[in-house]
């Protein structure tokens, strides 16, 4: 049996619309949030969409250590509080799949302009704050959670930047189990700083097309880049 998929934040746009479309395939998800009733409502949720999802809500840390690879959808401003009251629910050997983008939503300023982090990026912030042995990696940042939680089908790729490519291709596995994402090698962790930028730019074109757009990368070639 596949170990289950902890999402902290998982009640927040993103991370619901994650969990639901991973129930849909299949997966067993472990939503988490600050508040244990609210991730079991959550979870309720999913339950209800998808009769028969394995999903379950419990506190964040609780839900960190029931899989080796925790995806982090918290907002920006969450992050570092997060990350800290999880120092005990992370574990070695772990992946931290990092969701977070540092706009200036966080500071209630524009989520189409990017804050400056002094680490380089929020997921560079994020490998400094794990503890030991617990390995970071950046995904997911220009998935629209909109349409993640929607029923319209997907057609997107989805870049993945971590310092190793045995660690980025098991993230790879389970993003690619949601239909319609293809995922794609964006290199070492500190190009995270180039893709969370790219969030603020899809914003300002979704609100000027009044779309929910992602990203699509041309001419790869076909063979798979996680082999």
């Amino acid at each position: 049996m596949a170990d289950p998929i902890p999402i902290i934040g998982g009640t927040g746009a993103l991370g619901y619309g994650l969990a639901l479309r991973w129930a849909r395939a299949g997966e067993a998800i472990v939503i988490g949030s600050r508040d244990a009733a609210r991730a079991e409502e959550a979870a309720e949720g999913i339950r209800g969409e998808v009769p028969g999802a394995d999903v379950e809500g419990l506190e964040n840390a609780e839900a960190a250590g029931r899989g080796p690879i925790v995806f982090l959808t918290v907002p920006f401003r969450a992050q570092s509080e997060t990350l800290t009251n999880l120092k005990e629910g992370l574990s070695e050997g772990q992946l931290l799949v990092d969701c977070t983008v540092p706009t200036a939503a966080a500071v209630s300023g524009k989520a189409t302009r990017v804050l400056g982090v002094w680490q380089g990026s929020a997921a560079q912030q994020a490998a400094e704050m794990v503890p030991e042995g617990v390995t970071v990696i950046s995904a997911l940042h220009t998935v629209n959670a909109n349409r993640l939680a929607g029923d319209d089908p997907l057609d997107e790729d989805v870049p993945i930047c971590g310092d190793r490519k045995v660690d980025k291709a098991r993230v790879a596995r389970l993003i690619e189990r949601i239909d319609g994402f293809r995922t794609v090698n964006a290199g070492a962790l500190e190009m995270a700083r180039i893709v969370e930028t790219l969030t603020s730019m899809l914003i300002s074109v979704n609100v000027r097309y009044k779309a929910r757009s992602g990203i699509r990368i041309t001419y790869l070639p076909d063979e798979d880049p996680w082999e």
